[in-house]
């Protein structure tokens, strides 16, 4: 039962933390205290719950000292000046991506939008606890009483910490906060002229696409760029380092179409991992484009780290 549940934990765990690296690391400290702690399990009339807790206390425990996650777009300025990224912030300044291989609860409806980059931004406003409170009762569609029982609080204390943390993500006034609204279901079309563009670095197809304020990000680096002609000297600007790059579909948190960049090393015909592209559409156009730079991120997609520049990408297509 414990195993079965690791899916909806990492799920619960990555919107606590922001972070799959985070989060798969709590599910793993989870596991091992849920194992330790074995008979007192045996004895729980609510066996669900007794491992949320141990999972929330995890979360708690690595949050406590922790800073808040954040895109590049709530942390600053778009670029007024464009120039090959520098600055960067550690992994832990910001919120990374998860593969769709992350589950949520089987027996209820959890909201899509719970899993969006800019919704998971907000729940970094909220204090671990009253995170923990809005997930499971508003997105996990737990019970006041269920929520209380995980958190081993009175029903009374999980609703007043619900309200609080309620009033702080309605009156959030983060800058990606209006991503939250864009399409969630793929435009294929558009995708495909994505992929075709960024491929044949075609720039002023690649422009088309964006609406005409559109914007991109590229954690670790704090530069983010928005409006179109920014966004045409950018590409202009970083054309050595992506020209020749392929992009290989993934799928990403709540099953949607994403793109792992590969780019060529020079070297024996070899592609080398470099970018996670998330896909933020609206309206028929692109709004904003995550590129999220960490090989890492790769292994944790499954996704391998080098590519023969022969593999015919357009068959995982």
């Amino acid at each position: 039962m414990i195993e079965e549940m690791r899916p909806e934990l990492t799920g619960y765990c990555y919107r606590m933390m922001g972070s799959i690296f985070e989060a798969e690391d709590a599910v793993q400290d989870t596991m091992l205290r849920v194992w330790q702690n074995w008979d007192q399990l045996q004895q729980d009339s609510s066996r669900r719950a007794w491992v949320y807790r141990v999972a929330t206390n995890v979360c708690l425990d690595k949050l406590r000292h922790a800073k808040r996650r954040a895109l590049p777009m709530d942390l600053s300025e778009p670029s007024a000046r464009i120039t090959e990224p520098k600055d960067s912030l550690s992994r832990a300044s910001w919120i990374w991506p998860a593969p769709d291989t992350v589950g949520d609860p089987m027996d209820v409806a959890v909201r899509r939008d719970t899993v969006r980059l800019s919704f998971i931004a907000i729940l970094q406003l909220l204090p671990p606890r009253q995170r923990a409170v809005l997930i499971l009762h508003d997105v996990f569609r737990w019970s006041s009483s269920e929520t209380a029982n995980a958190l081993g609080m009175t029903t009374a204390a999980a609703n007043s910490a619900l309200q609080r943390a309620r009033r702080t993500v309605s009156q959030s006034n983060l800058r990606s906060d209006e991503l939250q609204d864009g399409d969630f279901e793929a435009d294929q079309q558009l995708l495909t002229r994505y992929v075709e563009a960024f491929e044949q670095y075609d720039i002023d197809a690649l422009v088309a696409l964006f609406h005409e304020n559109g914007s991109l990000s590229m954690p670790p680096f704090t530069m983010w760029v928005r409006g179109s002609s920014k966004l045409s000297e950018f590409y202009s600007t970083t054309r050595s380092h992506c020209l020749g790059s392929r992009l290989l579909p993934v799928r990403a948190i709540g099953n949607r179409l994403a793109y792992a960049q590969y780019v060529p090393t020079g070297q024996d015909g070899i592609m080398t991992s470099w970018a996670i592209h998330i896909i933020e559409i609206g309206h028929g156009k692109i709004a904003h484009i995550h590129h999220f730079i960490d090989s890492e991120l790769f292994v944790r997609f499954g996704l391998p780290t080098s590519l023969d520049a022969n593999t015919n990408f357009a068959a995982y297509r």
